[in-house]
């Protein structure tokens, strides 16, 4: 794991924004769509909240910055091996916000190799409500993070049907039967006193 690695460098692909069906419409960040000064806020790609003070997404880039800074955040975990960019960098040191890096590699099927014993060391950082309010993240907010999230609903003591249910509606034709084999499989006996639910802490 790497903490707090301010290190430069190439980023796994940032997420590509959203197009719109309006050629028409204004783009983001224009005159036309801010409303008397009013900052705009735009999430990340497939950004949601998973629990109180627990989020996830995609990929930030700047244009997520002061959507982020709403949030208030503590700490960002991050599911890539790639180094973190130098803006997103910048970013944290001015917010305060630490950074865990987990290296998963983005592999696909069928040589995707999810490391158990890294969920696990995850896992820890997100149960731990010193991190909170914290966001997950990793390239599109698809497998990495809804490997993550699905093991903390079992943790929560969902069923598995609606661990798939979630995972599948962030994966959507991405899919991996590898991902949900993984959520299955995973053995939460080693995690003891776990809340069904985070009371939430803002900083």
């Amino acid at each position: 794991m790497k903490v707090d690695g301010f290190g430069g460098g190439e980023i796994c692909a940032a997420a590509e924004a959203n197009t719109t069906e309006n050629p028409l419409a204004p783009e983001i960040g224009t005159e036309e769509n801010e409303k008397d000064g009013e900052e705009m806020f735009v999430p990340p790609l497939n950004f949601a909240m998973v629990d109180n003070g627990v989020f996830r997404s995609g990929f930030p880039d700047s244009a997520n910055f002061s959507f982020l800074q709403s949030l208030g955040l503590r700490s960002i975990l991050y599911l890539c091996p790639e180094p973190y960019p130098d803006s997103m960098n910048e970013f944290l040191k001015a917010n305060g916000i630490r950074l865990f890096q987990f290296a998963i590699d983005g592999g696909k099927e069928p040589f995707v190799n999810i490391p158990e014993e890294t969920i696990r060391e995850a896992l820890q950082v997100v149960l731990d409500v010193r991190n909170h309010p914290i966001l997950i993240h990793c390239k599109r907010g698809k497998h990495r993070t809804g490997c993550l999230v699905g093991c903390l609903r079992k943790l929560q003591k969902w069923c598995l049907s609606s661990i798939f249910d979630e995972y599948q509606r962030f994966a959507a034709a991405k899919a991996r039967v590898s991902d949900q084999r993984f959520m299955e499989l995973f053995d939460v006996s080693s995690f003891k006193n776990l809340p069904t639910s985070f009371s939430g802490s803002m900083r």
